[in-house]
């Protein structure tokens, strides 16, 4: 296989023969730039009679309909639909559910303007059932394609009369007749959003541009009104709603407090209410109290104990009870200050003298005195722990019996926290209803709408459809894009090879030659009478090329094959076998398609007996050789069909055969074949010979096809292999040819002759 067209110059390499020898010629590549505007406009010129057919009756058509039909005019009127939130007051939540994606809530109101329930508010409004154009008074003239459509069904009902067809049902608020206008009146209304805005064009057609612009206005201002009144009934319908549930949610309110009321009276509990929870906050008390009077009476009974140990009024000092006494701590400064005046007085006096005795008295009542305060503080240490222990008992108790009352309101509170949390409900779903009550009836009075009217219709100025040049141009344009498509779309299903240009790009492979159709012969022959002057060219051409291809020295062996029958390989062997010996070489040329033999017609041989016979051993080569009308081509026949000529072509009596014919006076061996998609034959002898020619007819074979019967000779690895492009119509592909070769490439060799 070849490798695939240079991207520079467009024209594929030449294939190189694995055995050598000189590459194709330079004239026999063919470029593969599909990309170029002329490759394009050739689709079209290959089909041109097709294309102007189509041009011309499609043009004509929407003329004659342009010319024939009534002018629509259309009015347009625009209005802005912004959000719904747009309409919310700040700070008031109301019931609206808004659409979170803005693309689900214009998609609905584009449909809502074309809707039957807006339209039916617009065809009462306008008094759709006066309006000629709608109640079927209007007449107008009657254009090409109603009348054929009315022939065609009168020729119907000729043939086979139909059952009338069923009204269209009405809908259950709406009349047969309202509905006809109704759906009239939809068909002509168009909604069409502005790109980029929240702006929508609403357009109505109509034959009356007056009427156009009235309906188009009362359309929009019908649905702006519709808008609101929606909006509205809705906010009323869910005031009905709150006003019944708020009724409702009272009473539950009401009836759930009383029986909280009723509840605390009748277990005698007013303690059950957290805020006279007398109870709980006597037991806190007395807890606190009964730690308190635990610390005293423990700091109490450490100095009891310490103050019954106490032997004497010196030991009792170390008490705080004692050492803190203030009537103790001033007894023992008087005796400090007496013993002071008795040390002083001791110094001048004895002890008989009366100073002396009335200190040494003093001394001993200070003394008595202290023992008497110290025993009373002795005693009130004994008296306060005494007190200590009995108040906390007291409070210990007390503590107990608050803690009975708590347990036995803790009972009690378990119906009445059930009706609590229900009576706690009732009254915060009570209070947010009533607050969204309050914020429906301001959002009510606002009256805001989301929707307006930006312009309205005015009255169109000239009609839309195409009228005098407009309708030319139109049809001009219309008919031009039918045709070029109605071109580009055969040559799309066509994938049959057509031109050299699809051999190198679509099957990779190297092109040898071109043969031009004959018309009226179906066997021609070079050297005939009938024979044209550049189809002869064409072969001598191929003769050159094949020449430069298989080289000067030694005998040279072609098989000639194709994909399919009658793509003309028989008549192609039969020309270019002559094309060489016209050209001086000794040739022979051999009929090898055992199956259908056909070589023996155009050369007018005798086929009794031929290539099939030498394989079998009935006879010898020389005896089947004939000769033509040219001394340098003789030919072998396939002669009468075998029962098994596959196993005759592969045998060796066959390679044996070959092998003399290159040692023989022959410089070329044309070698015919049959088709490789049909049998084997010639994939058998590929390998045996120098090299193969693959005849495709020129849009005869499909692009698959021919790629199929490639691979398949491919597949036996033969040393050589080009293609001969058969049967090409150049005045069908007058262009292709034209840029390759000329404009006079068809022409030059008629006027030489």
């Amino acid at each position: 296989m070849q490798s695939p067209p240079s991207p520079k110059t467009g024209l594929p390499p030449t294939s190189k023969p694995p055995t050598g020898g000189p590459s194709p010629l330079p004239h026999m590549r063919y470029a593969a730039d599909s990309d170029h505007l002329l490759d394009r406009l050739a689709v079209v010129a290959c089909y041109r009679r097709i294309a102007t057919i189509v041009f011309v009756l499609t043009a004509g058509a929407i003329m004659i309909q342009g010319y024939s039909q009534v002018p629509v005019y259309q009015a347009t009127a625009r209005l802005l639909i912004e959000d719904e939130r747009s309409t919310a007051i700040p700070g008031i939540q109301t019931a609206d559910t808004y659409y979170q994606d803005p693309e689900p809530y214009y998609n609905t109101q584009y449909r809502i303007l074309r809707g039957r329930e807006l339209t039916r508010r617009v065809v009462k409004r306008l008094s759709l059932a006066d309006v000629a154009e709608f109640n079927g008074t209007q007449t107008g003239p009657s254009s090409p394609i109603d009348i054929a459509r009315q022939l065609l069904r009168s020729v119907v009902e000729l043939v086979r009369p139909a059952p009338p067809a069923p009204p269209e049902p009405p809908r259950p608020d709406e009349t047969a007749d309202e509905a006809a206008l109704v759906g009239a009146f939809i068909g002509r209304v168009a909604v069409v959003p502005v790109t980029g805005s929240r702006l929508v064009d609403v357009q109505f057609t109509s034959t009356d541009p007056q009427f156009a612009a009235e309906a188009a206005n009362a359309l929009v201002e019908e649905y702006v009104a519709q808008n609101l009144e929606v909006k509205l009934q809705s906010t009323q319908n869910m005031l009905d709603w709150l006003q019944k549930e708020l009724a409702a949610q009272q009473t539950k309110v009401e009836d759930s407090e009383r029986a909280l009321a009723e509840y605390r009276d009748r277990q005698n509990a007013m303690s059950l209410d957290d805020k006279n929870n007398i109870v709980l906050s006597r037991l806190n008390a007395l807890n606190d109290a009964l730690l308190r009077a635990r610390t005293s009476r423990i700091e109490r009974e450490a100095a009891y104990s310490q103050a019954k140990s106490v032997a004497s009024a010196n030991d009792a000092e170390a008490i705080a009870a004692v050492a803190q006494n203030g009537q103790i701590q001033t007894l023992k400064l008087r005796l400090a200050d007496l013993q002071r005046q008795k040390a002083q007085l001791a110094e001048r006096y004895g002890d008989r003298h009366p100073e002396m005795v009335k200190v040494n008295a003093s001394l001993a009542d200070a003394q008595k005195q202290i023992e008497l305060e110290t025993n009373k503080a002795l005693l009130s240490v004994r008296n306060e722990y005494e007190r200590a222990l009995l108040e906390e008992r007291t409070l210990a108790a007390n503590l107990e019996q608050a803690k009975s009352d708590v347990q036995d309101l803790s009972r009690k509170s378990v119906a009445y926290n059930v009706m609590e949390r229900e009576a706690r409900s009732n009254r915060t779903v009570y209070e947010a209803l009533l607050q969204r009550e309050k914020e429906m009836r301001v959002s009510s009075n606002s009256r805001a709408n989301n929707v307006r009217l930006v312009d309205r219709a005015e009255v169109p100025g000239g009609p839309v459809s195409p009228t005098g040049r407009r309708a030319w141009l139109m049809a001009f344009l219309i008919g031009l894009a039918a045709a070029v498509a109605v071109a580009y779309g055969l040559d799309y299903m066509n994938d049959t090879i057509k031109t050299p240009e699809d051999v190198s790009k679509h099957l990779k492979m190297t092109f040898l030659g071109l043969v031009p159709s004959v018309r009226g012969n179906k066997h021609p022959i070079l050297g005939s009478s009938h024979s044209p002057h550049d189809f002869g060219e064409a072969f001598r051409s191929l003769r050159t090329s094949l020449s430069a291809r298989y080289g000067e020295s030694g005998t040279k062996t072609m098989l000639v094959t194709s994909a399919q029958p009658l793509e003309g390989k028989t008549t192609t062997a039969c020309n270019i076998a002559m094309a060489l010996a016209y050209g001086g070489a000794r040739v022979l040329l051999v009929d090898a398609d055992m199956r259908r033999p056909g070589l023996h017609r155009p050369l007018r041989l005798k086929n009794d007996r031929g290539l099939a016979q030498v394989l079998s051993g009935q006879v010898r080569v020389r005896d089947v050789i004939q000769r033509t009308i040219d001394p340098n081509l003789l030919a072998i026949a396939a002669g009468t069909p075998p029962p098994n000529p596959s196993e005759l072509l592969a045998s060796e009596r066959m390679k044996t055969l070959l092998t003399n014919f290159l040692h023989g006076p022959f410089d070329w061996i044309v070698i015919d074949t049959p088709p490789v998609l049909a049998v084997t034959d010639a994939v058998v002898l590929a390998p045996l010979v120098s090299g193969v020619t693959f005849v495709i007819g020129s849009e005869m074979t499909r692009r698959r096809l021919a790629e199929r019967a490639i691979e398949t000779v491919m597949s036996s690895h033969p040393n050589q292999l080009g293609v001969v492009l058969n049967k090409v119509d150049f005045g069908k592909h007058r262009y292709y040819y034209a840029r390759y070769h000329g404009h006079q490439y068809k022409n030059y060799y008629a006027e030489a002759v």
